[in-house]
């Protein structure tokens, strides 16, 4: 099949959730089908990815965006247009040049969108259109909004308004609507019960899935948390951890050593100054610190409040061998069971006492990271996700759309 992949980033490195995604689709998926991808760049030096790229598709073509969302000129839009600001911050002029040129002179059997939000580039066409939701977006921007100082709020609901109008209305412009879990469906289909997603979940990285389920030190328990801290919803949870966790931790067990983790976290999280805590700052491109973070810990400690699709970093614990302890809506999403695939924890006191039973009883530890690992195995890992969406694609590809 010759299909049309547009995304809102640049898919590689794979270092945040999206581009893991959407790197390891194309690896799969190039395999049996012909890929022509267009993706959205901030800065030219994201163009040197070039040759990362090429082995998967038949073409790929770098298009500009706003390298700085916050300008006077993207606010001034957003405010003064009925557009949200998500759009008009993700809006290229080339990118819609580029599409409107291929799509008068090749052929596609489908277009692939990730994200709703990189659809307003589409000239009117027929070509079925796939749409995945990578999450609901008004959701988490209203998340971000919930978090603002009360006189702050009034200046984005509108905003919110307006995306979640524009959000419903690339649902029902699509042939067809993914969700990357069950939970996000069934939002979606309540939003619109016209709407019937189908689910295309994510997965762990192929590099994050250990050989074997090594053996650990429970008695010099190394307890993680990696996240991408350009996310509000992880800045949180490192907060929360440093805040209301490692307190309880310092009296009760002081025998933990703490590591936060991940992109942009030396900015983010600063210096808390706490002996037995560490914090490391991930580049983009620092693939294999990343695995070796994952590998030097003893736990996994998700204290997320805010919600956003499944937890890649999650699944890269899961596939990593470490058990994970998570909130309730960290894990939602994921076919998990509490006790036997993750430990659920949703207050300080619960993710305390969780750490403590799993370090003071090795057959619990090693159940749950058994179970954990067989489950990445077989059911989130990429080879078996990129076929179900080729399967997908190949009952739209008779079809014929129109976008408005």
């Amino acid at each position: 099949m010759k299909i049309l992949m547009l995304t809102p980033y640049v898919p590689y490195p794979p270092s945040s959730g999206g581009q893991v995604r959407t790197y390891n689709l194309l690896k799969h998926l190039s395999k049996s089908n012909e890929i022509t991808l267009i993706c959205l760049y901030k800065n030219p030096d994201e163009k040197k990815y070039l040759d990362k790229l090429k082995p998967y598709c038949h073409a790929v073509y770098f298009c500009q965006r706003s390298p700085h969302p916050w300008t006077l000129k993207n606010i001034f839009k957003s405010v003064f247009s009925l557009k949200p600001f998500l759009i008009v911050r993700n809006y290229s002029k080339e990118a819609e040049s580029i599409l409107k040129e291929i799509l008068n002179n090749q052929k596609f059997d489908i277009i692939h969108a990730e994200t709703f939000y990189i659809m307003p580039h589409l000239p009117k066409t027929r070509i079925p259109i796939f749409l995945l939701e990578q999450t609901i977006e008004y959701q988490v921007y209203q998340h971000f909004v919930n978090s603002l100082p009360f006189f702050a709020k009034p200046a984005f609901s509108l905003d919110i308004l307006k995306l979640k109008i524009w959000e419903k209305n690339y649902w029902k412009k699509a042939y067809l609507v993914g969700a990357v879990s069950n939970t996000d469906k069934q939002i979606i289909n309540r939003l619109d019960p016209a709407i019937k997603p189908v689910i295309i979940p994510n997965g762990a990285g192929e590099d994050m899935i250990a050989d074997r389920l090594a053996d650990k030190n429970l008695k010099n328990p190394v307890v993680l948390f990696q996240g991408n801290f350009f996310w509000l919803q992880n800045t949180e949870a490192a907060n929360y951890l440093i805040k209301k966790i490692i307190p309880i931790a310092e009296k009760k067990l002081p025998i933990l050593k703490f590591v936060i983790a991940g992109q942009n976290a030396a900015n983010k999280i600063g210096n808390p100054r706490i002996d037995r805590l560490e914090i490391i700052d991930i580049g983009p491109n620092q693939s294999e610190l990343v695995k070796q973070t994952y590998q030097n810990a003893t736990i996994f400690v998700a204290p997320i409040f805010g919600p956003g699709g499944t937890r890649l970093k999650i699944l890269a614990a899961m596939a990593s061998g470490i058990p994970v302890i998570s909130t309730k809506t960290g894990v939602t999403g994921l076919t998990v069971k509490n006790n036997s695939d993750v430990l659920i924890a949703n207050t300080p006191e619960e993710f305390i006492e969780s750490i403590g039973k799993i370090i003071k009883n090795k057959e619990l530890y090693q159940t749950i990271r058994s179970n954990a690992y067989s489950l990445i195995k077989k059911k989130y890992n990429w080879q078996s996700i990129a076929q179900k969406l080729e399967s997908i694609y190949k009952t739209l590809a008779p079809h014929k759309s129109d976008i408005i």
